[in-house]
């Protein structure tokens, strides 16, 4: 178990005001748990600026039927084997796919694999949600 340790901070009343409303409207039980989670999130972001290795999955949305689109998206994908854990594909309808990677690897190796498979003619839509390996974010 980890060692909890009891921390006091200052705010205005306004700012107060808004982590209650912050915390009212999230799933969140109490103060503490919604604030470890903002630390979390604030060492994530900083993984990722710092280009450290990092986990992140990229979804794409594409029209199947684009020429040539499914090869450039596989090939893409093979020639960066060494970031890429895995793939699921996905029939949304009769044109349309969806397609997950998860990838690890540096932060902007992991951003520039994703522009490049966006940016592929007949990709309608590509959003990189940035993770992390966890590494730094738990007691060893």
């Amino acid at each position: 178990m980890s060692e909890l340790v009891r921390v006091s901070l200052s705010l205005d009343k306004h700012l107060l005001d808004k982590l209650e409303l912050l915390i009212a409207d999230s799933s969140y039980k109490n103060r503490s748990e919604y604030v470890r989670d903002m630390i979390r999130e604030q060492l994530v972001q900083k993984q990722w600026e710092s280009d450290e290795e990092t986990v992140g999955t990229l979804t794409l949305v594409y029209d199947h039927h684009q020429r040539e689109l499914s090869r450039k998206l596989t090939t893409i994908q093979h020639d960066h084997h060494d970031y890429i854990l895995a793939s699921t594909h996905v029939h949304l309808d009769h044109h349309l796919c969806a397609e997950a990677i998860i990838m690890k690897g540096p932060a902007n190796k992991l951003r520039s694999l994703a522009d490049q498979l966006k940016k592929q003619k007949g990709v309608l839509h590509a959003a990189l949600a940035g993770g992390s390996t966890g590494k730094d974010l738990h007691k060893h």
